[in-house]
């Protein structure tokens, strides 16, 4: 089984487990709380702190990251019934970074 970078949160689904917090840093981690306690949050994904050491260390990251993110698009717009780059309605998202601690 290939490595997870992305985690999927809201929608009526998240992927996220409590204790992730060094994995999906803060933001992340909180979102996926709240959505794994029914609090209503807008469906979204967190890309991995490793991710992010990843990049630093290497300046690049595996494919399998870029496979990861793409299907992660897929599934919010999907959940929202838009799309990204849509003339008339586009799918508008919020990029954040979040550390660790």
């Amino acid at each position: 089984m290939s490595e997870k970078f992305v985690y999927f949160f809201g929608a009526d689904q998240t992927e996220g487990k409590s204790g992730m917090k060094n994995l999906l840093g803060g933001k992340g981690y909180g979102l996926s709380e709240m959505a794994r306690m029914g609090i209503t949050v807008p469906p979204g994904f967190t890309i991995t702190t490793e991710v992010c050491t990843m990049y630093m260390n290497n300046g690049s990251y595996p494919q399998i990251v870029t496979d990861q993110i793409d299907e992660a698009l897929e599934k919010l717009q999907t959940a929202l019934g838009k799309k990204l780059g849509d003339e008339n309605d586009p799918l508008l998202v919020s990029v954040r970074s979040g550390a660790r601690i």
